[in-house]
């Protein structure tokens, strides 16, 4: 499918104001998780506004895709798109991590759009396994996206998900791997290496792609790409950028899970202006 400049250019407008919201609600918090928010913010913004198919006002809609994020401290951004879709207001992005308030620092099946609780890592990928199960037992033909952060994949099951996904020929599912090169201690090379990254996808029984995830039509063509796969599952591999949009977040790690000050946001929004 082709896409137009001005298409393009909305997505990437879409994506600066989701920047703008998560900066905002974290801000607000005074906690939570910018980096890995920041850095997958053009992926699945481009996933929610011209890929999946979804009912805002229908959120258990029977026909609808499903998306979940695995790694689950990086809700802000999945809050600030879902409130962009107009799954609940926008003014309740400001309750972030409050007490009483949906909004969580890890989401839950209390917000609206949310299909499972996660947080707890490494256990995404087998969620949306079942998910594409159950669309094959239930004939249906949606399709699964899930959200994977790189620390995270240092982690057993998710290789045990990977098996059991190619075993199981899921080619209704297309996991996205934030692959922006930090996690909470420091960098992954220097942690637990990932390399080969593609490799080890490819050697599981994956399709792979491989992309820049902050070119909109990489992001795109990417995702056209595996809905054309059949008879596996697919990953998207994107390089990014921790904290991609505001300069003095990005590749610094303390900004994985420290929400900004006020003055700090204040810089960030005038960046993202």
């Amino acid at each position: 499918m082709s896409y137009s400049d001005k298409q393009i250019k909305e997505l990437e407008a879409k994506a600066k104001e989701v920047r703008r919201l998560i900066v905002q609600m974290l801000a607000e918090a005074g906690s939570g998780h910018p980096g890995g928010s920041l850095s997958s913010t053009d992926l699945i913004t481009a996933l929610f506004f011209s890929v999946l198919r979804y009912r805002p006002q229908e959120p258990d809609w029977p026909e609808r895709d499903r998306f979940h994020m695995s790694k689950g401290h990086c809700c802000p951004l999945w809050y600030a798109v879902l409130a962009e879709a107009g799954y609940f207001p926008k003014k309740e992005l400001l309750n972030l991590r409050k007490l009483g308030s949906m909004l969580q620092g890890h989401p839950d099946r209390r917000v609206p759009g949310v299909e499972v609780a996660s947080g707890s890592l490494g256990q995404g990928l087998s969620v949306a396994l079942g998910m594409s199960l159950a669309a094959r037992i239930d004939k249906k033909d949606y399709r699964v996206y899930v959200l994977l952060g790189d620390g995270e994949t240092q982690e057993g099951n998710i290789w045990e998900a990977a098996m059991a996904c190619s075993h199981y020929r899921a080619d209704n599912l297309c996991a996205v791997l934030d692959y922006n090169g930090f996690q909470i201690d420091g960098r992954t090379k220097d942690i637990m290496n990932l390399e080969p990254v593609a490799a080890k996808w490819q050697a599981f029984g994956w399709h792979t792609i491989e992309i820049n995830g902050h070119n909109m039509k990489e992001i795109l063509a990417a995702y056209d790409e595996a809905r054309t796969v059949k008879g596996k599952p697919s990953i998207i591999i994107a390089h990014t950028i921790k904290g991609k949009g505001v300069s003095f977040m990005e590749n610094v790690v303390d900004f994985h899970g420290r929400a900004p000050t006020r003055e700090e946001s204040a810089r960030a929004l005038k960046e993202l202006e």
